[in-house]
């Protein structure tokens, strides 16, 4: 073919598509400018809202990638290309991505719902997803636990999410729950008066609201009571050990015993 054809269909070809091109440029260079615009104040408000920084990264990278998809589709547009068809190709990969990650993506799901709603926070002490810990870390995907015994458990946000969340130190103050037996021979309001006693010496036990004390059952080999002081939830189980301890060794030194489980055995010989 003469070169001189091939240079006058290259300048035909120039002048019928030239603005088309860099009109796509411009709308590539510029949509990119907008995208980093837009997508740094979202994150300006985000984070003067509060919102923890794992999901601000997270929302960060996804809102970008949107948009960048956006002025891709726009650019090829401008330059003529059929977007339709690649409309379909990106659904198809949606789906099929999602299929296969559709646990995953429950996760992230979840760990949206954990962050946007705060059921709990850092440090809270938390019975959720099966196990109780204080919450080291919120992540897109699990929940980092650590247990009183300094175990690490990292559990999936779905898990979470699925199931009763406990928060135990939501509230700055908790109801110590206590039982304790005496047996019938013993003198209940004796008792009554030492279990007062022992709360009312204790300066970590709050004034309001009042402790109760009150006889709650009699069963089959004791006289229960309920000793339910108020308490901070800090304190709550030093406090607990504390009183256990100490009304044991009170009723022990007033003589008023606290029955066990017993049972008599009755031998019979054969032909009595």
């Amino acid at each position: 073919m003469d070169i001189n054809a091939i240079t006058e269909k290259i300048i035909i070809f120039s002048t019928d598509y030239a603005w088309n091109i860099l009109g796509a440029v411009l709308i590539f260079v510029i949509g990119r400018w907008l995208a980093h615009r837009i997508i740094a104040l979202f994150v300006k408000l985000l984070r003067r809202q509060n919102i923890d920084e794992t999901l601000v990264v997270f929302l960060n990278n996804l809102s970008y990638y949107a948009l960048l998809i956006v002025v891709l589709m726009a650019s090829a547009d401008q330059l003529g290309i059929n977007t339709s068809s690649f409309l379909a190709i990106f659904g198809a990969a949606g789906l099929a991505v999602g299929l296969a990650l559709k646990d995953s993506l429950g996760n992230i799901a979840s760990g949206v719902m954990l962050v946007f709603f705060r059921p709990f926070k850092i440090g809270d002490t938390v019975t959720a997803g099966g196990v109780t810990g204080k919450v080291e870390h919120i992540s897109v995907f699990n929940t980092i636990f650590l247990t009183f015994d300094n175990q690490r458990l990292i559990v999936p946000n779905g898990q979470i999410t699925n199931g009763v969340i406990t928060n135990i130190t939501a509230n700055p103050t908790r109801r110590l729950d206590l039982v304790f037996g005496i047996s019938y021979e013993s003198n209940i309001l004796a008792a009554k008066a030492i279990f007062k006693n022992i709360l009312e010496s204790d300066e970590r036990i709050l004034k309001d609201p009042k402790p109760m004390i009150v006889v709650s059952e009699l069963a089959d080999s004791s006289v229960n009571f309920f000793v339910r002081p108020w308490v901070k939830t800090e304190e709550y189980w030093d406090l607990k050990f504390d009183l256990i301890e100490k009304i044991k060794l009170a009723l022990d030194e007033a003589g008023i015993k606290i029955p066990y489980p017993q049972r008599d055995v009755h031998l019979f010989q054969e032909g009595e």
